[in-house]
């Protein structure tokens, strides 16, 4: 099973070869994958690399974490995928996200006044006219 680190804080115009060869400096085995804009087909900063051996893994983490490459610090650390979106990858499984789909607490926000409490765009005219009304004398 292979090792797989994040490495943050990529410069601009960094180039891919560059960046293999500081790893491969480091040790054998190592592939990095850098993350692009789906638009402007750009590198997004950062990228994942995978390591077969566990000490190459630490020994990239430890030389390479906050080294200045290109005019930027490194941030090179595990990389640990969230169960809760799969690695965004999609289940077959239709009854297990389904078992998901309801676990979770949506929260949907709405234009509509809730009854229970004032409008908060309208809390200062509000509290004026509420001391207006206070202020008020009624005929006996």
């Amino acid at each position: 099973m292979s090792i797989r680190l994040y490495i943050g804080n990529l410069p601009q115009n960094f180039k891919i070869k560059e960046l293999e060869e500081l790893l491969n400096s480091v040790g054998e085995g190592i592939r990095f994958k850098a993350v692009f804009d789906r638009e402007t087909k750009a590198c997004r900063g950062f990228g994942f690399a995978s390591i077969a051996d566990v000490k190459v893994a630490n020994a990239v983490i430890e030389k390479l974490n906050g080294y200045e490459f290109n005019g930027s610090n490194l941030r090179v650390e595990r990389s640990e995928r969230k169960d809760s979106n799969n690695g965004g990858r999609r289940s077959n499984n239709s009854s297990n996200s389904q078992a998901n789909r309801k676990e979770v607490k949506k929260v949907v926000h709405s234009d509509a006044p809730n009854k229970e409490a004032p409008d908060p765009r309208w809390a200062g005219e509000l509290a004026q006219l509420k001391e207006l009304l206070a202020n008020q004398k009624t005929p006996v």
